[in-house]
């Protein structure tokens, strides 16, 4: 939508409200509701917001720790400064339309450095300089509850009950059933800007894949961010749950936000030879030679959650292993559209509750280190991934994967000491507060029998 579509919109009636809304470090939106006339007139400019809103939690809990901000800092003022090319309706929300912002210092007016549309942002101009600009498309995987969020948190998350009772990967008549909220997902959702191409059962019950067409780089994030807010609030709407948490229950299937990748160099994929094996260029190799070799510096931005890493068992379609295979679900790249010009690499180490713009700025800083420093391509996998002993490991914990991101010298190169600081105080904070809790599991376990 443009500006003056907005204006027109108003001054007819059609739009009341504005949400200005930025990305905080979890990937969700964050922001303020206007009233449509007052953005127009001044708000469409700049507005401002608390800076703690980049140093939270889930909980939205504020730990000590962070060099950006804090209580003895006095928590002060962001600008949140509107990106109008990002102006859309929000079809499900009546009346109402959206715009993402930028965060930018208060005094300075320099964006913030560890604000996550910057960090992408920061890697996109990177490659702009070499020439080249990346293309991406994210999977959405998630689970549908038969309750509403409220029904399920006053009943302390127990007896969760899928919107189905069996696997419905791509199963019709099942899915059939689950068109009250996925119908209205797909069409609010394209009617708002958000290129959607289809929705699927996925491999357990309740649980649906959302795809959207590849785009640029920040409008893929952009995509999937706004996308899986409307899940939610669509979902809620029709007195449902949707869960993008990785792994809910131990014994089933987890969700995976895949992100697929390629560069493009003007009009041409600059990932395609077809005088190459499997139409893989040089550029392409040493590009995905760097995703392989740093795979474990970038776990903690695919994996930022302790329940993140609980998806990675063997058998599962979550990968354990940093390797690439051609067109194989056991390994964590996949080689997709082999010998085409649609040839790509799929990184399927991430789970669905990455923050877009944080996971794929990783993977692309990854893919420039290689490169930069010409890394080769081992030849791919073959088979089951999870039995090859001799594929390195990605990081299995939380713990571990803090560790790497800490001591990452690729990504503190890529993003600066600064921004890596920040996250690797996320990371910290996200194992102390799971750490402090007394476990269902351990008391049901030890009560009686310890």
């Amino acid at each position: 939508m443009s500006f003056a579509q907005l204006e027109l919109e108003v001054t007819e009636g059609r739009v009341d409200t504005v949400l200005v809304c930025l990305v905080d470090m979890q990937g969700r939106l964050m922001g303020k509701r206007f009233h449509a006339q007052t953005f127009i007139d001044h708000a469409h400019k700049e507005t401002h917001c608390c800076n703690y809103l980049l140093a939270t939690d889930l909980e939205m809990a504020t730990p000590d720790g962070y060099a950006a901000t804090s209580w003895r800092k006095g928590y002060g003022d962001y600008v949140m400064a509107p990106d109008l090319s990002t102006l859309r309706p929000m079809p499900w929300l009546e009346g109402t339309v959206m715009v993402l912002s930028d965060i930018l210092d208060h005094d300075t007016h320099a964006p913030v450095p560890h604000a996550p549309r910057e960090v992408l942002k920061r890697q996109i101009a990177r490659l702009d300089a070499l020439g080249f600009a990346p293309m991406m498309a994210t999977e959405l995987e998630f689970f549908l509850f038969e309750r509403s969020y409220d029904e399920i948190r006053k009943s302390g998350y127990r007896d969760l009950a899928p919107i189905s009772g069996y696997n419905e990967d791509y199963h019709i008549l099942q899915t059939t059933k689950e068109e009250a909220v996925m119908r209205p997902v797909r069409n609010h959702l394209y009617a708002a800007g958000i290129p959607v191409e289809n929705s699927k059962g996925e491999a357990e019950a309740g649980q649906e894949e959302l795809n959207i067409r590849y785009a640029g780089a920040l409008a893929c994030a952009d995509h999937h961010t706004i996308a899986k807010h409307a899940v939610k609030e669509i979902a809620w709407a029709k007195g449902r749950a949707a869960s993008f948490l990785p792994k809910w229950h131990h014994a089933k299937v987890g969700s995976a936000s895949h992100i697929h990748l390629s560069l493009w160099e003007g009009d041409r994929p600059a990932f395609f030879d077809a005088s190459a094996p499997q139409g893989m260029s040089e550029l392409m190799r040493r590009f995905c030679a760097g995703l392989i070799a740093y795979a474990p510096d970038c776990t903690f931005f695919l994996a930022p959650y302790v329940n993140s890493y609980k998806r990675f068992v063997k058998g599962s379609f979550a990968p354990t292993k940093s390797v690439w295979s051609i067109d194989n679900r056991t390994a964590g790249f996949r080689l997709c559209g082999e010998g085409t010009k649609a040839v790509r690499m799929e990184c399927r180490i991430g789970g669905s509750d990455l923050n877009p713009y944080l996971a794929q700025a990783a993977l692309l800083a990854a893919g420039i280190k290689g490169l930069e420093d010409e890394l080769e391509l081992a030849p791919p996998t073959k088979g089951d991934v999870y039995e090859d002993t001799a594929a390195n490991e990605i990081p299995r914990t939380l713990r571990h994967a803090t560790e790497t991101l800490r001591s990452s010298a690729m990504l503190r190169e890529a993003m600066g000491d600064a921004v890596i600081d920040h996250y690797t105080r996320c990371a910290e904070w996200e194992q102390e507060a799971f750490d402090s809790v007394v476990t269902d599991w351990e008391v049901a376990r030890g009560f009686e029998r310890a």
